[in-house]
């Protein structure tokens, strides 16, 4: 029997724990810092009018790959799975940190290379995201897993606040090429931690992985996103490419719905969708994606062409929006511990998440920055009610044994939520900004790969400057505009979510070649004392 704290831990949770918090702190870190420097790496490349695809091609890769990763661990175990994630998302930042040198082919292909690169970086990153929240799952029971999601949700917030900080200070002080590769030190530490600590059973199957599911699931999601960051913008909505992709989409997704029918081991299991609770809180998942990439991507180009700050002080300036998540994660965290009650928590957090993107739609050119974290505090604060809750509450309804795969499919709807909404708000903001009368200033003679030179801003006459900065001002306010439209439907579907209790212990999974009690002791079945 495994010997268990006062606080129901077993001894050696918290040390994975901590490895576990590093893993996930590589792919919000990641992010964070790259949304500081994207406007140096824009003004070094150019391509404004492509920007959002160095974060649109790192959330696609995370979406594609989320429920990949989340099967193989429930087949064949999690560690080698989760630690083969950790070495692609490693490989995939060091190739970024190249990405546009002399080595690569200059700078005139840097663009290129850096947005091949971070899909490389997010193929790894969905292995990060979907193993912590399952291995998590493994070693904790639902009653418990508030509290740990929370310190997780915590990590998260830290990295938010800590990338915009480390991103600024790299950028203004070495070069942006560092805010990749700050993470090979980082991920060795987490590699030989949970090399080191991670214990837990393997797991053989005589299935395979239902590859054919998977590739046809990449393409239908891939042609959408096409779809909403071409559609109107590179091409008209009726032009043959398009419509082209369109065509795409359906086809593929439908004969997907077909192929996971008859899948022995479907990649995305469509019988969880039967579970009210588990569709409904899918749902909100996509919509957090929408709202959290869409603030997280506009907010730093607003801080530092808006506002002048540098890209140290908009990490600053980042704060209060991570700040109010930390704090509103660790409560709820253990308020569920303590409880065992959770709906209340995702209809609170739509209703001030949709409060704090109406302030945002507020920003201006005469917007100050003491306004502008008051704002940002509370679009915070309704993330953190949301953050861990909607994993906890997939995880709640599903079998131990569809475990990774529920935690793959939550993380998957954040994360195509996720890229929907920024290739949508690119659109949005690309469209707004060029139909205002600051919008052939971005362009040098028209030419549409042209970047933001941040100093040559500054430089303008004041009339000129001011058409500028309103004209940008205005295109972000307006993306926040289009995200009340959804976030607004967050707390309404929240609402028919059903209380369905904590359960206290998991179920044991049969292993082939580890015995019942090895199982039974990584799994938790430990009374707690």
């Amino acid at each position: 029997m495994v010997q268990v704290s006062r606080d129901g831990a077993r001894p050696n949770v918290r040390v994975i724990l901590f490895g576990l918090m590093i893993a996930m702190m590589l792919a919000m870190l990641d992010n964070m810092i790259v949304n500081t420097a994207l406007p140096r790496i824009v003004g070094e490349f150019g391509g404004l009018n492509h920007f959002t695809w160095v974060v649109t091609a790192y959330v696609l890769g995370t979406t594609v790959s989320t429920p990949i990763w989340g099967k193989l661990g429930d087949l064949y175990g999690r560690k080698n799975v989760f630690l083969s994630s950790v070495g692609l998302f490693l490989l995939g930042s060091a190739l970024c940190g190249m990405a546009g040198s002399d080595l690569l082919g200059g700078p005139e292909v840097g663009m290129v290379q850096l947005i091949a690169f971070r899909a490389v970086q997010g193929l790894g990153a969905g292995g990060l995201m979907v193993g912590v929240m399952a291995i998590i799952g493994d070693l904790v029971p639902p009653r418990e897993r508030g509290r740990y999601q929370g310190l997780i949700a915590g990590s998260m917030a830290i990295a938010m606040v800590a990338g915009p900080l480390v991103g600024g200070f790299i950028t203004d002080h070495l070069s942006w090429r560092w805010a990749f590769y700050v993470n090979l030190p980082v991920g060795g530490v987490a590699l030989l931690l949970l090399i080191a600590t991670l214990k837990l059973p393997r797991y053989r199957t005589e299935h395979r992985i239902d590859w054919l599911g998977a590739a046809l699931l990449s393409v239908g999601i891939t042609a959408i996103v096409l779809i909403t960051t071409w559609g109107g913008n590179e091409y008209p909505w009726g032009s043959p490419q398009i419509l082209g992709l369109v065509a795409l989409a359906v086809v593929s997704l439908v004969v997907f719905g077909f192929v996971e029918r008859r899948a022995v081991e479907p990649i995305l299991p469509l019988g969880l969708f039967a579970n009210r609770n588990f569709a409904l809180i899918s749902a909100v998942g996509f919509l957090l994606g929408f709202a959290m990439f869409g603030a997280m991507s506009f907010l730093p180009l607003y801080q530092q062409t808006v506002q002048g700050a540098s890209a140290t002080g908009s990490g600053l300036l980042l704060m209060p929006l991570m700040f109010g998540m930390l704090l509103v994660s660790l409560v709820v965290g253990r308020a569920i511990t303590r409880t065992g009650r959770y709906r209340i928590y995702p209809i609170v957090g739509g209703v001030v998440m949709t409060a704090g993107m109406l302030l945002l739609t507020r920003l201006d050119v005469g917007t100050g920055k003491v306004e502008s974290s008051l704002y940002m505090i509370v679009l915070g604060v309704g993330m953190g009610f949301l953050m861990q809750t909607s994993m906890l509450i997939a995880q709640n309804s599903v079998e131990q044994k569809d475990l990774g795969a529920a935690s793959g499919a939550a993380t998957f709807f954040r994360s195509i939520g996720g890229s929907f909404g920024i290739s949508l708000f690119g659109a949005v903001f690309a469209r707004r900004l060029a139909d205002s009368a600051a919008g052939g200033t971005f362009a040098s003679g028209g030419g549409e790969g042209a970047g933001v030179d941040l100093e040559q801003l500054r430089q303008l006459p004041a009339q000129a400057q001011q058409l500028v900065l309103g004209g940008l001002a205005d295109a972000i306010s307006h993306v926040f505009l289009w995200a009340v439209l959804f976030t607004v439907a967050v707390p309404v579907l929240a609402w028919f979510l059903r209380e369905v209790p904590l359960r206290t212990e998991n179920e044991a999974r049969a292993s082939t070649d580890t015995g019942s009690e090895q199982a039974e002791a990584a799994l938790g079945r430990a009374p707690v004392s």
